[in-house]
């Protein structure tokens, strides 16, 4: 059974929620919905205070090419457009609508009918894509329409839709997957004629028997889909590890996907893009799970963007007494956050419920050259050495040893005996070194 070739660890999978069907999540009284939901350039506010809304309404320009439009998830009116914490506690601009009701646009197709047959051209498909704000639901949210165009000179060859899910604990994808597979499979057949292909390859990993199963039998209908069983590994849902397993191809350094000949897309973001191009419908909601050892109802929620995260924990029983940190999305690349009243947003896959004896850091003591952490690296590099460089504050150095190329997976850290927080001082290395590229160009 096939994995990607480099590094990787398999952390205890605690996938509690599995098996629960998504349930739909109320209302609040008002919903924050920030500017910046997607990787680049955040989106421009085009409503002010007093404006009327309602669901599906254009709230948010892009202001670049790597950049995503944003819809209101309700209807109501626009409170204000001002600023409000983000999951790291930064305050970032959002437009705050009070709602009233829930009428949405007109053009929003809000029937449950399959959809089957699509006759836009593939520029159309991706016009409709940007102008409907879908980005990359697996954590990245990369503006869907700017991935599913390679640059000049690039051909894709192949489509590969991630359905791994190898975070621990998150169960959403799977759960999409046992409830939305049809549509996701329209989806699929819309993204390969949006980027030309005849083949799309479906990777789950063997820890989801009944989405496997599920999703092979959906494929029969459909040429050129197939489904490939791949080894439990993490972070087998990184996009150059799901590469490697699927065609055996390394992503070279410094190079796009693309450059492999693949383009990789989360099974959500295919489901999104079926309800865009099919049903007129917005990214204005996804599935959010809520988890955690001492959560009383360990479930899948499908929530609207700008909801406050209280309410995805009240519905699954309430915040436990013995909470020592809560992370949005997984315990392995998710970020622990201040508060529950930090809204939903399009890169939000879940909420993780850490009891207090299982979030206490572990006391740092000095590396002790073991090799671990080069071992389960899934990139290749020196974790021990960029750590240690990040430590010291040796930018040209950590810019030498290609500190750039970390994909933040949190393998080092999770596998060092010593507990040195190496992905935290990795970090601040690509950070500073990023600053330093950017004002060299």
């Amino acid at each position: 059974m096939r994995t990607f070739r480099i590094g990787g660890v398999h952390p205890p999978e605690n996938k509690l929620s599995a098996g629960q069907i998504i349930e739909e999540i109320g209302l609040p009284k008002q919903v924050i919905i920030p500017l910046a939901q997607n990787l680049g350039a955040p989106s421009t506010a085009i409503v002010n205070k007093g404006d009327e809304v309602k669901v599906g309404t254009i709230i948010g320009r892009s202001s670049g090419f790597v950049s995503s439009n944003l819809h209101s998830s309700v209807s109501g009116k626009v409170a204000k457009v001002d600023q409000s914490l983000d999951a790291s506690g930064y305050r970032r601009p959002s437009v705050f609508i009070d709602v009233i009701g829930d009428e949405w646009e007109e053009s929003i197709d809000r029937s449950t009918n399959l959809k089957n047959e699509c006759d836009l051209s593939a520029e159309e498909i991706l016009k409709k894509i940007g102008e409907f704000g879908i980005v990359g639901l697996g954590g990245a949210t990369f503006p869907t329409q700017v991935k599913l165009m390679p640059l000049p000179g690039k051909k894709a060859e192949i489509l590969i839709i991630n359905a791994v899910e190898c975070e621990p604990y998150l169960t959403s994808d799977h759960a999409l997957m046992m409830e939305k597979s049809d549509e996701i499979m329209v989806g699929i057949q819309i993204l390969m004629k949006a980027i030309n292909v005849t083949r799309t390859v479906i990777g789950i990993e063997n820890n989801k028997p009944d989405a496997i199963v599920l999703m092979t039998q959906k494929a029969l209908k459909y040429k050129g889909v197939e489904v490939m069983q791949l080894k439990v590994q993490y972070p087998q849902g990184g996009e150059k590890q799901l590469i490697d397993a699927v065609i055996r191809r390394q992503v070279p350094n410094g190079a796009l996907p693309i450059a492999t000949g693949a383009i990789v897309q989360n099974v959500a973001t295919a489901f999104a893009v079926y309800e865009a191009i099919q049903k007129n419908k917005p990214l204005i909601d996804r599935v959010v799970t809520v988890t955690g050892k001492s959560i009383v109802k360990p479930s899948n929620y499908k929530a609207r963007i700008g909801i406050p995260m209280q309410m995805l924990m009240d519905a699954a029983g309430g915040l436990p007494e013995d909470t020592g940190k809560i992370i949005s999305g997984g315990p392995m690349m998710g970020k622990a956050i201040v508060s529950l009243d930090i809204p939903v947003v399009k890169g939000t896959s879940g909420i993780l419920v850490l009891p207090d004896f299982e979030s206490q850091r572990a006391k740092m003591k000095n590396c002790i050259r073991c090799s671990k952490c080069v071992s389960v690296c899934p990139m290749g590099l020196e974790p021990y050495l960029l750590g240690s460089i990040g430590e010291m504050q040796l930018w040209d150095r950590a810019e030498k040893e290609d500190v750039m190329n970390c994909i933040e997976c949190g393998c080092c850290s999770y596998t060092c005996p010593s507990g040195r927080p190496l992905v935290d001082f990795i970090r601040l290395g690509k950070t500073k070194v990023s600053a330093i590229i950017r004002a060299r160009k």
